[in-house]
């Protein structure tokens, strides 16, 4: 969804490092920059990396893939569960209650502590970044409680310090919604979930697994563990619009 509004593909070092060359120099890979130890150990360092990440996603709208995602949430019962953490969703027009972000959000700050278990909002924040070495200049964020400087709410690679705050009581709310439904009505739609990180991969496939009714749309890796299921290589926009078409017609 995200490459399909602009934003850069992080799958492989590659991909990675052609939209952050400076990453390239340093031999950091997507997994390496994106460590919650960063914070501690060099402070400019990750905040380069979010700080460039928070303002990419603030100006970067939703696609028309989203548009046609929120007219089925109006025609039919449905809710969001995705490992993006760029609040897409909700400036597409999906009530954040309906929106379960499993890795949190970058619109969402925490303390690097973490020394109390709250969140808040990033909005105001503002990181300068110097983009030949993706560098934040200071002042950056720090906790309002105890001036610690503060990172992004997100689930990163070895993050023992994440707190999940309101995240974890949407994903209660949202396993309570599925709960209620009659799971051999449900279809999953699932769009560009890889198996490197497979959290979302592995939640559309068990809450798919009464009715079969998954529809995996994936450009690398549309496979479907045992057939049960629809598998499309091909991008989420597009699918969307066809599969949109098709319903209208």
């Amino acid at each position: 969804m995200g490459v399909d509004s602009g934003l850069p593909d992080f799958r492989g070092p590659e991909g990675f490092w052609r939209a952050y060359p400076p990453y390239r120099r340093l031999g950091l890979r997507f997994e390496e920059i994106a460590d919650p130890e960063h914070f501690d150990d060099d402070p400019e360092l990750a905040w380069g990396f979010y700080g460039h990440r928070l303002a990419l996603y603030r100006r970067t709208d939703p696609h028309a893939g989203h548009t046609v995602l929120r007219r089925w949430a109006d025609r039919w019962p449905a809710r969001v569960f995705t490992s993006n953490v760029d609040g897409a969703f909700q400036r597409a027009g999906f009530a954040d209650e309906t929106v379960t972000e499993c890795h949190g959000a970058i619109g969402t700050l925490q303390c690097t502590a973490p020394c109390h278990e709250g969140t808040w909002s990033a909005d105001g924040v503002d990181v300068a970044v110097d983009e030949d070495t993706m560098r934040a200049r200071p002042p950056l964020p720090s906790c309002p409680r105890c001036g610690r400087v503060a990172r992004p709410n997100i689930l990163m690679f070895g993050d023992g310090a994440w707190v999940p705050g309101h995240h974890e009581a949407k994903e209660t709310a949202h396993r309570t919604w599925l709960r209620g439904l009659d799971a051999r009505r449900l279809v999953v739609v699932e769009l560009g979930a890889g198996t490197a990180v497979p959290t979302v991969r592995r939640h559309a496939e068990l809450a798919a697994a009464a009715s079969g009714a998954l529809v995996r749309i994936n450009v690398r890796e549309p496979g479907i563990r045992h057939g049960r299921g629809i598998a499309l290589a091909s991008g989420a926009r597009a699918t969307l619009e066809a599969i949109d078409a098709a319903l209208a017609g």
